[in-house]
């Protein structure tokens, strides 16, 4: 259940950070994998969608799955290509034919999890960039704060658009001060990162993730025009579970201004993930 928010989002709001798990009959989950995830479903995710007034999703390849795809762009399909994208995970190995078929499945980026493992080698960050820029996809990298010092630079020079995961991964207890932050602040400076403000992941105290405030208004504040959100949904790992619709409440106490919400909502997504304007 998803407690209904204060307000709606607006119209073509996209949630642009979740996962689908199964069904594990259909597309059972990775060897390699660090976690085993209950099954989380199309019509379960419909149902807190339209409960917070989400109408366009990103769907993003999680790490128990690997590079098997087929969960995520399944769920493209079901939810609609004219609402859906997918990001997925592949490694050097796929040819042009099979990334021209994903394209057209929908994809837009690839993922590059450093946090959960079971996923593309760092090492093969440059070679990925170089694949994927002659089709306009962009890069996502779920990281801790300490390898965003250690990759900016390499992340900002990259030939594509680089999509950070959860607030850059720096824990709230660090301050914005922190040479972590810092360095986020760098990355998101040269231009080409975008920020994910799903903010949850970075509270230093857990629920209900209030210290992670200042992260969000300090992002915010540097890159408007690069922030997008999302709900992580199902929240894997996450005990007690969150509840999106008080996240969503969260999100836009932290960012009042209903014009910055429009454009992390709404226009921001739009363009990242090629979406009709209208």
């Amino acid at each position: 259940m998803v407690t209904p928010p204060k307000m709606k989002a607006p119209p073509l709001s996209c949630d642009c950070h979740f996962h689908i798990f199964g069904p594990y009959d259909r597309f059972p989950l990775h060897e390699g994998r660090q976690y085993t995830p209950p099954e989380a479903l199309v019509p379960d995710y419909l149902a807190m969608a339209e409960t917070i007034g989400l109408e366009r999703m990103v769907i993003v390849q999680p790490s128990p799955y690997g590079t098997d795809n087929r969960a995520t762009l399944d769920a493209v399909e079901a939810f609609g290509r004219y609402r859906a994208v997918a990001v997925v995970v592949i490694d050097h190995t796929v040819n042009a034919a099979t990334l021209r078929g994903l394209q057209d499945a929908g994809v837009r980026g690839a993922r590059f999890n450093l946090v959960s493992g079971n996923g593309t080698p760092v090492d093969q960050l440059q070679i990925m960039a170089r694949r994927l820029a002659p089709i306009g996809w962009h890069i996502q990298v779920y990281a801790e704060g300490e390898t965003i010092v250690e990759l900016g630079a390499t992340l900002a020079q990259l030939p594509v658009p680089v999509v950070i995961d959860h607030c850059g991964g720096v824990q709230a207890a660090l301050s914005t001060s922190h040479p972590q932050f810092q360095a986020l602040l760098r990355l998101l400076d040269s231009g080409n990162a975008w920020i994910k403000t799903c903010a949850y992941r970075v509270s230093s105290v857990g629920m209900p993730f209030t210290d992670a405030e200042s992260n969000v208004k300090a992002l915010v504040a540097a890159v408007p025009e690069r922030c997008v959100w999302g709900t992580d949904w199902p929240h894997p790992g996450m005990n007690p579970v969150p509840d999106a619709g008080v996240l969503f409440d969260q999100f836009c106490e932290w960012v009042p201004s209903a014009a910055t919400r429009q454009r992390i909502l709404v226009d921001n997504p739009a363009k990242l993930y090629s979406f009709a304007t209208t």
